[in-house]
């Protein structure tokens, strides 16, 4: 009897005790308002961004309403306006490039190689070509580039960078947090993140002009002072009235909700960890199955999983999807000509007027995705592994007993 993958791609796990009744008292007391507060408290928002500035590191930060915000309001602190190109990997999801067409801006795709990250010697090019001075750097499922690399090329092209850290809030390199080498980090904690409040961002930064901007264009009105980790009021004196509101700011009920997810996230990162290398284990050496190679020195976060199946035709592919569906194993195919709920590529935003990127394309065709949330345990990775590999030699042959059978033309 074939085995059968029984659990759900998209449950996560619940809220933790101290949580839910940390939210309680918000909903009991009614100041959900970052900025409604009684005499001698402090919001949960002001308290939560203290708590994640110190721990990546940052001098600064910011918590908004979603991941999306968080960048479009860094690429709005840094000085980028309408008509301006801004550099991005071709490999990310829509938000990224729906980011930079919010303020007005175009987005300037770059190549991805081979492990999924950005193309530095595309990026050259595509810098030198546009004229560009911001990258919008997307960690996109948690892959991440050779930071070193990268900073040292932007430097010298004077590229400002703003990470999209949705996938890597958890994951360093080398030893340095994700979001901590550019001039910006950006964060999500959207339900299928890493910590969860069904919606949410952060923004941090040591640059106190762009926490500064940031702050005031959250919808801080005067009241700026009221924040713990955001720069002294001085900051704000000569932008305070030429910085427009445009409101997006975190209540004190999602923030409450994620102040002790913050104190789980090192846990977070070494369970995934165990999943992500079960199923890395499952599959290696699996025939046609490329997986993709992790740096020793990088701490990732397993919260997907990517494998590549190397001039697979798109028939192949549905049928592997459907096959491991019908075992209760979901996949996710780049490859798809149209956008598949969340999953959608680069030549599909037509409003960005994208070019081809050949390399890109070619990547992308076989490129499968897979959700791995924290309710799953290493042995059920383990069975998902199996039945996905059962499938990849199951189609695999079937394809080429097909293709034998075709004549040969003369």
């Amino acid at each position: 009897m074939m085995e059968r993958f029984e659990g759900s791609f998209t449950q996560q796990e619940p809220i933790p005790e101290d949580g839910i009744e940390a939210a309680l008292a918000v909903l009991r007391h009614g100041r959900l308002h970052r900025y409604n507060t009684a005499p001698g408290e402090v919001a949960e928002t002001a308290l939560l961004e203290e708590e994640f500035a110190a721990l990546t590191g940052a001098r600064y930060c910011l918590a908004v309403a979603s991941g999306g915000y968080a960048m479009a309001c860094a690429l709005r602190a840094v000085g980028v306006g309408p008509g301006d190109p801004v550099l991005s990997n071709a490999f990310t999801l829509a938000p990224v490039p729906g980011a930079i067409a919010s303020v007005g801006a175009r987005p300037v795709f770059v190549e991805v190689t081979e492990d999924l990250t950005i193309d530095l010697a595309h990026l050259e090019v595509q810098a030198q070509a546009s004229g560009a001075r911001v990258l919008l750097l997307s960690h996109m499922r948690g892959h991440v580039c050779d930071m070193e690399a990268l900073m040292a090329l932007c430097d010298r092209l004077d590229v400002a960078v703003i990470e999209d850290c949705a996938h890597t809030m958890g994951a360093t390199w080398r030893g340095v947090p994700s979001g901590r080498h550019g001039r910006v980090g950006c964060y999500s904690m959207q339900t299928y993140k890493h910590v969860n409040s069904g919606e949410g961002g952060f923004i941090i930064t040591d640059d106190a002009q762009v926490a500064a901007r940031a702050v005031l264009l959250s919808g801080s009105y005067m009241l700026y002072a009221r924040h713990r980790a955001a720069p002294p009021p001085e900051a704000f004196d000569g932008i305070r009235l030429d910085t427009p509101n445009i409101s997006g700011r975190m209540d004190n009920l999602r923030a409450a909700i994620l102040r002790p997810q913050l104190r789980l996230l090192a846990d977070r990162v070494a369970r995934w960890g165990a999943l992500y290398r079960a199923l890395e284990t499952g599959l290696a050496d699996t025939p046609a199955l490329r997986l993709i190679p992790r740096p020793a020195h990088e701490v990732y976060v397993g919260s997907s999983f990517q494998f590549l199946l190397p001039d697979w035709s798109a028939g192949r592919i549905r049928a592997l999807i459907a096959r491991c569906a019908a075992r209760g194993v979901e996949l996710k195919w780049f490859g798809a000509p149209d956008p598949v709920a969340f999953t959608s590529r680069y030549d599909h935003w037509r409003y960005a007027n994208p070019t081809p990127l050949p390399q890109t394309d070619r990547l992308l065709a076989g490129l499968i995705d897979m959700r791995v949330p924290l309710t799953f345990t290493p042995e059920d990775c383990a069975l998902i592994a199996r039945i996905i590999r059962a499938e990849v030699l199951a189609v695999q042959q079937a394809g080429e007993e097909a293709d034998a059978a075709v004549p040969l033309a003369d």
